[in-house]
């Protein structure tokens, strides 16, 4: 198992990798909308789910992975209200490739934001 950390998404919260690496597959931890100041991008959900998105891609991108190998996302959500705007933005992220997902809404989420996406996907050879 080899663990995955990169600058070039905000610093995890608590005591979590970014992602773990295992026979092939990548494993990301849950993206919230931070900034690589760790500050929340916008109140807006659309912005939100684009900085999420762009965190997730970032850690892939440092586990030799992608968005075009992403096999399942989950996405959490604390409104399900939001959950076109939320599609919207996802769908310009996945519009050939369209991995498994799942989308829930939940109580709360970190820091009180409105998404976080966690995926699981294959290392490209």
């Amino acid at each position: 198992m080899k663990t995955i950390n990169t600058s070039n998404a905000p610093e995890a919260l608590g005591p979590y990798s970014h992602a773990v690496e295992i026979n092939g597959l990548v494993y990301t931890s849950g993206q919230i909308p931070l900034n690589l100041d760790g500050e929340i991008v916008s109140e807006d959900v659309q912005a939100q789910t684009k900085q999420v998105l762009e965190n997730v891609k970032a850690v892939l991108k440092e586990a030799g992975s992608d968005l075009e190998s992403v096999v399942k996302a989950t996405i959490f959500i604390s409104n399900m209200d939001d959950f076109q705007q939320i599609n919207e933005v996802y769908g310009s992220y996945f519009s050939d490739h369209q991995p498994a997902r799942s989308c829930v809404e939940v109580a709360r989420l970190p820091k009180n934001v409105k998404v976080e996406i966690e995926v699981i996907s294959q290392v490209n050879s």
